[in-house]
């Protein structure tokens, strides 16, 4: 199939899932998918957004400026002028509006007018509603919002807009994201699930039938018209080779006169294939730069992180720990060790960058292939934060607790030397506050939180006693290192953390694709006959 579909990107932030569907490729290296618009409002992520649309338009063959600037080498220069074509048309292909504001409405109209005219029904809609509102996070924080009515946030009904442009493309596949909470959420007593659900079906008077794609039911929906249940819909990242356990509800939806050509075999061969196994922290992470942090409340220098850094690692293998005999004699050695060698060492202990360094061999070669850039010579948004002093104390004490046992500490496991000062600290409301990620076990959700602070986020290596940064974090979200994120560092993180993993996006896109061959070739099969 030859035919060229257009991709419309709602509520797009930093381009996740476009960057999945582009990468899409035929037999002959041309792009059965063609990104004609993506709308994001945040000016950072909408930066960004547009500065990968530029990338995309030299077709895996970026200039050397590119590089020489994601390298360091140089600052940003004027892309406009240096080369203007590839600039205007990524301005073209992405937009800055508030989705349901009037002027995003005359200009969305405008552009999916002139979209239907050069591609007809070939068009493709993805993105999501922002899922603050859903998401359990969000919810807990509306609790505490004096006044807050559910039923008066505006963002349970964004996804109203997008069922507004779903019915005014009619597209032939669409793709809905958004957060497992919204399988929870209600409002006025009604699951907003059942809404969305309710809404997507009753398009074009029922012209879409709604495709789980990683089922766990087991159930034949799809011939029997029967509706699959709604935690069908949700998409366990880890399974599918994402080094991540990330839950994620995915929708698609295809066209009655598309999906009349498919049965339940031809579904199947198109649902997200499973990995054999899950994909680790280590096998992303390991061999990246070895960064210190800063210090937040201190004088800031690499001999004073070192010398205030190496005391506290030795107190903290001296703590009280409640552990077996065994493991806490390999607790306090490989404390000791690492302090040690620390203190020894005569390295310097850089903040940012690093030299490039490839994933580990162990990593799947297509995930392998899909972040590896041989061009950079550092990594691009790889700077730590800085922190306390006493927070640098609990950092390495998760990470020595998750290497020997395997687990990241609850509040119940710390010292009490090492217990923050709230009251509440071991009642179970702050089990989790510190959370270390495990070299092997794939990484926890990355969420916009980690923008807020990186208690959630420690990194496995007890050395560095620091938490992810915006690099890290990308990589376990599946970003190409080449992907450039524009903004402030705390912006960096929240683009990072609400964005659908890329390579997810191109497992959901290559399923996309699978369905559309299969309905289309049954489809000329029947008129054939």
């Amino acid at each position: 199939m030859s035919t060229e579909f257009a991709i419309v990107d709602l509520f797009a932030g930093p381009g996740g899932l476009a960057e999945g569907f582009s990468s899409i490729r035929n037999k002959d290296g041309s792009h059965p998918f063609q990104i004609a618009l993506s709308v994001e409002k945040e000016d950072s992520a909408f930066e960004t957004l547009r500065f990968r649309s530029f990338f995309r338009q030299f077709n895996g063959s970026p200039p050397a400026d590119y590089y020489r600037f994601l390298n360091g080498e140089i600052p940003e220069p004027d892309w406009s002028a240096l080369f203007p074509v590839e600039w205007k048309h990524a301005c073209l292909e992405t937009v800055k509006l508030e989705l349901g504001s009037p002027v995003a409405t005359r200009e969305i109209d405008a552009r999916l007018a002139q979209i239907t005219a050069n591609y007809r029904s070939n068009v493709i809609l993805i993105g999501g509603p922002p899922c603050q509102a859903y998401s359990l996070v969000g919810r807990a924080r509306n609790k505490g919002t004096v006044g807050y009515e559910a039923s008066a946030d505006h963002r349970h009904f964004l996804y109203k807009e997008y069922i507004r442009i779903l019915q005014a493309l009619m597209p032939a596949v669409f793709v809905m994201e958004n957060v497992k909470g919204l399988l929870s959420s209600s409002v006025d007593g009604e699951r907003v699930f059942d809404q969305v659900l309710g809404d997507l079906r009753r398009v074009g008077g029922g012209s879409y039938r709604l495709v789980p794609l990683a089922p766990r039911s087991g159930q034949s929906f799809f011939a029997g018209m029967i509706h699959p249940p709604a935690a069908d819909f949700v998409v366990r990242a880890e399974d599918h080779g994402i080094p991540q356990s990330r839950h994620r509800i995915i929708i698609v939806g295809i066209r009655a006169d598309i999906a009349a050509g498919l049965d339940d075999s031809q579904i199947n061969a198109a649902l997200l294939p499973r990995s054999e196994s899950p994909v680790m922290v280590q096998q992303i992470l390991k061999g990246m730069p070895k960064l210190r942090s800063g210090l937040s409340k201190e004088n800031d220098s690499e001999q004073i992180w070192k010398s205030e850094t190496s005391r506290i690692m030795r107190d903290v293998s001296k703590a009280a720990i409640e552990l077996s005999d065994d493991d806490k004699k390999a607790f306090r050695a490989l404390g000791k060790n690492v302090a040690g060698g620390l203190s020894a060492a005569k390295k310097t202990y850089r903040r940012f960058g690093g030299a490039y360094a490839k994933v580990p061999a162990s990593c799947p070669n297509e995930l392998k292939q899909w972040l590896i850039d041989r061009r950079l010579k550092v990594f691009p948004n790889n700077e730590t934060r800085g922190h306390m002093l006493a927070d640098l104390g609990r950092y390495f004490y998760a990470a020595l607790y998750g290497r020997i046992v395997g687990v990241s500490p609850k509040a119940k496991d710390f010292p009490r030397e090492l217990a923050p000062d709230h009251r509440n600290w071991k009642t179970g409301k702050f089990a989790d506050r510190f959370r270390v990620q495990l070299w092997k076990s794939p990484a926890t959700t990355i969420t916009s939180h980690i923008s807020k602070d990186g208690h959630y986020f420690i990194h496995p290596d007890p050395a560095q006693c620091r938490s992810l940064t915006v690099r890290e974090a990308a990589r376990l979200q599946t970003f190409p290192d080449n992907y450039f994120f524009k903004g402030n560092r705390t912006q960096q993180f929240v683009q990072v953390g609400n964005a659908v993993p890329p390579f997810l996006a191109r497992k959901i896109a290559s399923s996309v694709y699978g369905l559309l061959l299969a309905g289309t070739v049954s489809r000329k099969l029947k008129r054939a006959s």
